[in-house]
């Protein structure tokens, strides 16, 4: 019996007691000698019964204690072996020594006593590294959760079926939310007449409702060309599988039309916030009408994933947008105390141009504004050789770290060429500031500069500076450019179509005209466009390692460890794209700064830009490039892999 236990009840307090009845009796004594007799032999009595008690209760309390911890023993070995839940030892050579009868009825055997742990249990074979601490298996139909303490060396088994299936079962019933909208209903019926367009129309409701049938869709009109549609997780699941195929039937039955009718998709899931749903699935609605149309925009939760995308932007007949954009641009900028123009890094004859564009809008209301610029790359050198005769132009171009002391609150930032924070000249410059606007012509990606206050992307539009050049004519009553600023829009716009052979529609035309018709100096515009024979040359031999991918797919792969620049990857692939039976061409090279670059294009039965956002960049329908860390064979790898890819999933041609 353990110590504290005899010391409790059987401890000083008894020996006290009997020396004290010992001293009464001797005090007794003294006064009675008999009565004292008594008292002592009493005394002893009462001693020798205590002693006996004692034994007797700690042979009692021993044999129950045995007792006890027997039952104990027994009933744990029962519960242990009767457990709701699996229980393995395993050593050292992760072989299993014992387990529960729980773990028997899982593995449908008797005992699996001896075995490799990993003979029953592969997912364990992972390093921990690589794996979860908890980790779920589906044995027999049933879903379990593995939990491994690798020091004790004990694996436990729960069975979370029930658990399991519930989560599944929230997971796909939760709420989606979707809209689908004609996105080019005015381009397409104008010139029709009212039985033309609603039978157009009743073809086109007919088609979006048998397909809302086909998947259980709930679709509810909003208007005459938009819709909502309310499904559940699975549902949404289902249309992804199916990669939206309402996007192709109705611009076939469509076809017929001088423009076939095109959809745009947004749909958004993932969140308990209604409020939130809605924002995301409007947001969806937005990047697939800024990507051009004719797509699908999936938001769940944080993934966003795209669909369609087949055909180019139609282009807007109207220029009643451009006509409210360069108002709104106007009052922004008489409200600023002076206006920062950034391109993109790496800028482009384009860029460079569209800023020239802006720059000359500000002057108009005689702001003080700014291109910021940080070097000159070989791609704008000739049209900044160009531009150093004029003194006044010239003092406009400042560093990024000039315009951060320039930037405050009331600054107007606007940013050409593209809409992503992490492409422009200087990001810190947009954090200097409230008011951001974009002018841009790309398709728009998953990143974008959220804090703008005026968007104006238009994909159909052949240039940023075909854009810019229509806000002009709209933004004051009398523009006159001098013959370096028309020059300078001009070039941009001459270099993104090739010499007006794409991406060319009626309105780039006009841009044109408008530019002539100011001085525009189409032959200093060729000079600025003369290659070097040196560079020729080098491109030539880029060209010579081209292969066929697919019978009409090139590719070129520059060597391994010779740097490219930029320009010359991207003038390899326009090459490579007049070459006959080739609808799309890719070039690989190693660029300056390290990066290896890949410029696409294509003649339009391709989307590129799918297949460079695939790679980390974007771009538009038939010119696209990302740029991306490794070597040129591995990118080349990976380029073959992602056109492999879309080549499976939907095909890679209309």
């Amino acid at each position: 019996m353990p110590k504290f236990l005899v010391q409790r009840w059987h401890g000083m307090h008894i020996v006290w007691a009997l020396v004290l009845i010992f001293m009464l009796t001797v005090a007794l004594a003294w006064y009675q000698w008999l009565l004292g007799f008594l008292g002592l032999a009493l005394g002893g009595g009462i001693a020798v019964y205590g002693i006996l008690a004692e034994r007797a209760f700690r042979k009692d309390l021993n044999d129950y204690i045995l007792t006890l911890s027997h039952r104990i023993k027994s009933v744990g070995n029962e519960v242990i072996s009767h457990l709701p839940f699996g229980i393995i030892i395993f050593n050292e050579d992760k072989e299993i020594q014992w387990h529960n009868a729980f773990v028997a009825t899982v593995i449908g055997r008797t005992s699996i006593v001896g075995e490799p742990l990993a003979a029953h249990f592969p997912i364990l074979q992972q390093s921990p590294k690589d794996k979860e601490p908890n980790v779920e298996v589906t044995i027999s139909g049933r879903v379990y959760e593995i939990i491994l303490r690798a020091n004790e060396r004990v694996l436990y088994i729960r069975d979370i079926t029930d658990r399991w299936t519930i989560k599944k079962r929230y997971e796909e019933e939760k709420l989606a939310l979707g809209i689908v909208m004609m996105d080019n209903l005015e381009e397409v019926a104008q010139g029709m007449d009212e039985q033309q367009r609603a039978l157009m129309l009743s073809k086109v409701t007919g088609e979006i409702n048998e397909w809302a049938l086909k998947y259980g869709l709930f679709l509810r009109r909003l208007s005459s060309d938009r819709y909502m549609i309310i499904t559940n997780h699975i549902g949404l699941k289902n249309l992804e599988q199916s990669r939206f195929e309402l996007l192709d039937d109705v611009r076939e039955i469509t076809i017929e039309q001088k423009l076939p009718m095109t959809l745009s998709i947004g749909f958004a899931s993932g969140t308990d916030n209604v409020i939130e749903l809605g924002h995301n699935v409007q947001g969806s609605l937005d990047i697939a009408l800024g990507r051009g149309g004719d797509q699908a925009v999936v938001k769940m939760g944080q993934r966003q994933s795209f669909y369609g995308g087949k055909s180019n932007a139609v282009e807007k007949r109207t220029r009643v947008r451009a006509r409210v954009i360069s108002h709104a641009l106007r009052d922004l900028m008489k409200e600023s105390v002076n206006v920062i123009i950034m391109g993109h890094k790496m800028p482009d004859m384009d860029s460079v141009g569209a800023a020239i564009g802006v720059l000359k809008a500000a002057q108009l209301y005689g702001k003080e504004a700014f291109i910021v610029l940080e070097g000159v790359n070989p791609a704008i050198q000739k049209m900044m050789d160009m531009l150093k005769d004029d003194e006044k132009l010239t003092k406009r171009f400042i560093s990024p770290e000039q315009a951060m002391g320039l930037m405050n609150k009331r600054s107007l930032a606007v940013v050409v060429d593209t809409h992503r924070a992490t492409m422009v000249a200087e990001p810190k410059l947009l954090q200097g500031t409230d008011r951001i606007v974009i002018v841009d012509h790309h398709r728009r990606s998953e990143e974008f500069i959220d804090e703008a206050v005026l968007v104006y992307m238009e994909p159909y539009a052949s240039s940023t500076c075909e854009l810019v050049t229509e806000l002009l004519q709209y933004i004051h009553e009398r523009v006159v450019l001098d013959v370096r600023e028309a020059t300078a829009l001009l070039a941009g716009i001459t270099v993104d179509t090739k010499s007006f052979a794409f991406r060319t529609g009626s309105r780039t035309f006009e841009a044109a005209s408008f530019l002539r018709r100011n001085g525009a100096d189409s032959v200093l515009i060729q000079r600025m466009l003369k290659e070097d024979l040196e560079e020729y040359i080098r491109k030539a031999e880029i060209i010579r390692h081209a292969e066929t991918y697919g019978e009409c797919i090139a590719i070129a792969v520059a060597d391994n460890g010779k740097q490219v620049p930029q320009l010359l990857i991207a003038q390899a692939a326009d090459t490579l794209l007049n070459m006959t039976g080739i609808k799309a061409s890719f070039v690989v090279g190693l660029r300056p700064d390290g990066l290896v670059g890949v410029s696409a294009r294509s003649l339009g039965q391709i989307n590129v830009q799918i297949v460079m956002e695939r790679l980390g960049g974007g771009g538009h329908f038939t010119n696209a490039a990302t740029q991306i860390q490794g070597n040129v064979m591995e990118v080349s790898a990976k380029l073959k892999q992602v056109l492999q890819d879309l080549e499976n999933e939907e095909g890679l041609f209309e």
